[in-house]
């Protein structure tokens, strides 16, 4: 990889201190099935109900969630970065056997049992942006769990948020 500009690194410190969701995105398909870690995923709008996930388009899961055209946006809850790591490739396993022992129901896609909400749905417009792809989600399905508190990812590192209790 290049030296980073002074601008890069300023924006990437910047970055980091910005709070974010953890998110496994799954698919499987025609093109095979991959997973993959992404902080980058947020709601864009409930009419129609819409999500958008940005995925390096250098990475090995880029092609074949496009491919597919098929995702689920699995939400982590408190205490999953092992599973965040797992997807991310920190571990060193393949894409093949990120799934292993994973716990998953496989309706269309891969939908991580116990992720705090999956969100299922079909890639609408995808944008090529810099060096990552915006890719619009189109939701047929969500599921959601309770209890499960959420995990975030700041400062380069996860956190596990609990859940709010109410009485």
């Amino acid at each position: 990889m290049a030296d980073l500009t002074p601008a890069q690194r300023e924006f990437r410190a910047a970055m980091a201190n910005l709070s974010a969701g953890v998110n496994i995105v799954t698919t499987d398909g025609p093109r095979g099935r991959a997973g993959i870690t992404v902080s980058a995923a947020c709601s864009v709008t409930d009419e129609p109900p819409t999500m958008l996930v940005c995925v390096h388009r250098a990475s090995r899961a880029h092609d074949v969630l496009a491919g597919n055209e098929r995702v689920c946006v699995n939400v982590l809850g408190s205490g999953q970065q092992d599973l965040a790591l797992r997807f991310a490739g920190a571990t060193g396993l393949p894409m093949h056997e990120r799934f292993a022992g994973v716990v998953c129901d496989f309706a269309e896609v891969p939908v991580l049992r116990d992720a705090a909400a999956s969100v299922i749905g079909h890639l609408g417009q995808v944008r090529a942006q810099g060096s990552h792809s915006v890719m619009f989600v189109e939701v047929e399905r969500v599921i959601t769990r309770s209890g499960s508190g959420a995990l975030v990812y700041f400062q380069r590192e996860f956190h596990s948020l609990a859940g709010a209790h109410r009485g």
